[in-house]
């Protein structure tokens, strides 16, 4: 029988200690070897243990030698700490296989082997003694184990759908992996400490902010939810191919690069393709996390001024002492007077993190005050939370000090600076411009509001959930602020026109779709009828140059039918369910019509454009030419 001793060390990380001692010593009896065992905080192995063992296995994650000229003549295998967790028999095997070499230095000084150690420890190397550089094996085709984060700004729709293509690719490529979603309704299947130790790799697929502390020294790929549904396979392979971060690169050294730099992710993200990365977690980003922190209070608060209306009327407000009157209070004189300065306070946290909500939120609700609208909002937001990050990198303080930077200085310097340029050198201006967009918006009549509704339908469905639909949809729903309805309603029917009409054509016409695809009907129904756009995503990108146009028609006829004819919508989302709420919806006959309108011409342009399916023997269906 083969006996190891084997040295845990890891500074600060106690549970990582327990799960690499007691994934040995399961696994070592397994191999026919009797383990001993020096753990981080324990009494030491005696000398006889070391006398007697054939192979010495050094686990080390934070600084320490863990004591090597012990094993001045033993065969020293060392490995890192989360290689031990996840890979323990391959590690072990590894181990064993040094011992067939021991007698090469068996002669050899104590000084000389200890040089070669630390020397090959510097280079990062899994020796000792004077043996090669020897590592746990990595098989291409072994099961591996990743965690994921989806996240998008609405938390609905995209969300949950690359979660499930995440777990369909790794499913294919013979890999595990458990998928955190960080929805509307709050983060579920969370991942524990272990399975985020146990891990090989880690994917973020998100539009909005997302903690990366507790991937500390993990194999970190991001990208969006748009690409994890379009190409999770790939996603899961570009993350098992990269290296480990560098050592001393820590979460919280990610974190403030990606708020100090606009979302360059430091020497990690130069491992992981800079450019692109820095793309996602730009402005585009930290305007999204805006969007999803506010949209609650846009919701909630649209209902309750619809049921207000539905009550009491036009004029619920003025009815006091009544159901209606407490409803208007809640929705019109609170929940949408907030929701502008929610709106940049988290732009502003996305930036900044928590030191950037308090002028983020100072900054939003004096351009709200001041009738600066969201354009303002916007404004505060950005400026609260790159200034913020930018005393954050640029302040030095007495280490004494440092405790007050985020909690004192960082917000009252900031929030001070912020509230002053909005009064006196923002705000003016951002009004004036938000009065006149609003009054052009409320007299717009026939062709200009013919020509904007077809601008906005054209948007919702020109990517489905991606940049384009979330710049038409924030633009009709910061409007709200300023009691301009006529967009979102045009947004509310383009946007769920191309997951309707999918569903309705796989019905009426399933010969020109796949099994698949007449499958996702049912649920692409459903979606569109909620106001989930994303719904039509599994047609579109199987067949993009035929569908998108086709969306996109659609939409514009939808969008454009709604703003000529009038339609004004007072919630935000929720779809049909929400439109058919008395008093949501001023117009809903029309509303319905041009819904309805957008979905023919849609089916009508599937129907020319795609051709019925041809079939050959022991082939996929494939389309037809």
């Amino acid at each position: 029988m083969n006996k190891i001793v084997a040295v845990i060390r890891a500074s600060g990380s106690p549970a990582h200690v327990r799960l690499a001692a007691e994934a040995l010593r399961a696994t070592a009896p397994q191999m026919g070897c009797a383990l001993t065992l020096d753990l981080d905080g324990a009494p030491p192995f005696s000398e006889k243990a070391i006398a007697e063992a054939d192979v010495v296995i050094v686990t080390e994650n934070g600084g320490g030698d863990g004591g090597h000229s012990r094993f001045a003549d033993k065969p020293v295998y060392r490995s890192p700490l989360s290689e031990v967790i996840r890979h323990t028999r391959e590690v072990i095997g590894s181990a064993l296989r040094l011992t067939s070499s021991v007698t090469d230095t068996k002669g050899m000084k104590e000084e000389s082997v200890s040089k070669s150690f630390e020397t090959a420890t510097a280079r990062g190397l899994e020796v000792a003694s004077t043996f090669p550089a020897t590592q746990a094996p990595a098989d291409a085709h072994a099961i591996r184990r990743l965690v994921a984060i989806t996240a998008c700004p609405t938390g609905i729709a995209h969300t949950f759908m690359a979660a499930e293509a995440l777990q369909k690719a790794a499913k294919a490529l013979g890999h595990q992996i458990k998928v955190e979603t960080q929805g509307s309704v709050g983060a579920k299947n969370q991942l524990t400490e272990q399975d985020v130790a146990l891990a090989d790799a880690v994917v973020i697929a998100a539009e909005t902010k997302v903690d990366l502390s507790r991937f500390a020294g993990k194999r970190l790929h991001m990208i969006s939810t748009k690409e994890a549904m379009r190409a999770g396979k790939a996603a899961i392979e570009n993350a098992l191919a990269l290296p480990l971060p560098e050592p001393g690169v820590t979460a919280t050294d990610i974190a403030l690069s990606s708020s100090t730099s606009g979302g360059s992710l430091a020497s990690i993200v130069e491992q992981r393709k800079a450019a692109r990365a820095n793309a996602r977690t730009g402005p585009y980003k930290h305007l999204m996390t805006g969007v999803s922190y506010m949209l609650p209070l846009v919701t909630a608060g649209g209902l309750s001024i619809a049921l207000a209306f539905a009550l009491g009327g036009i004029y619920a407000g003025q009815q006091q002492g009544t159901l209606a009157a407490a409803l208007s209070q809640i929705g019109g004189g609170t929940a949408f007077q907030l929701f502008v300065a929610v709106f940049a306070a988290f732009i502003s946290y996305s930036i900044a993190d928590r030191p950037g909500i308090a002028p983020g939120l100072v900054g939003g609700m004096l351009a709200h005050t001041m009738g600066a609208g969201f354009l303002g909002g916007i404004a505060a937001g950005f400026l609260a939370g790159y200034f913020t990050a930018f005393l954050a990198e640029k302040l030095s303080l007495p280490a004494t000090l440092e405790g007050l930077k985020p909690v004192l200085i960082l917000p009252f310097v900031s929030t001070v600076t912020i509230g002053l340029l909005m009064i006196y050198v923002v705000g003016p201006p951002v009004r004036e411009v938000m009065e006149g967009l609003s009054a052009w918006l409320n007299s717009m009549r026939g062709a200009n509001a013919l020509l904007l509704g077809v601008i906005l339908g054209a948007m919702m469905a020109f990517d489905m959930g991606g940049p384009v639909n979330k710049a038409a949809y924030t633009f009709s729903v910061g409007l709200l602020a300023s009691q301009v309805y006529g967009p979102m309603a045009a947004v509310m029917a383009a946007g769920m026109t191309p997951a309707l009409a999918m569903g309705v054509a796989s019905k009426l016409m399933p010969g020109r779709f796949d099994d698949e695809e007449r499958e996702a009907g049912n649920a692409a129904l459903v979606l569109g009828l909620s106001l989930i756009t994303e719904g039509a995503i599994p047609y579109a990108a199987k067949d993009p140059l035929r569908v998108i146009p086709a969306l996109m028609a659609g939409s514009a006829v939808a969008g454009g039918l709604s703003m000529a004819l009038g339609v004004q919508m007072m919630v935000p989302h929720g779809g049909l369910f929400a439109a058919l709420i008395p008093g949501a919806v001023q117009g809903l006959g029309v509303f319905l019509a041009a819904l309805a309108a957008g979905t023919a011409v849609t089916v009508a342009v599937i129907a020319v454009v795609r051709r019925p399916l041809a079939v050959e023997p022991g082939a996929p269906a494939k389309l037809a030419a």
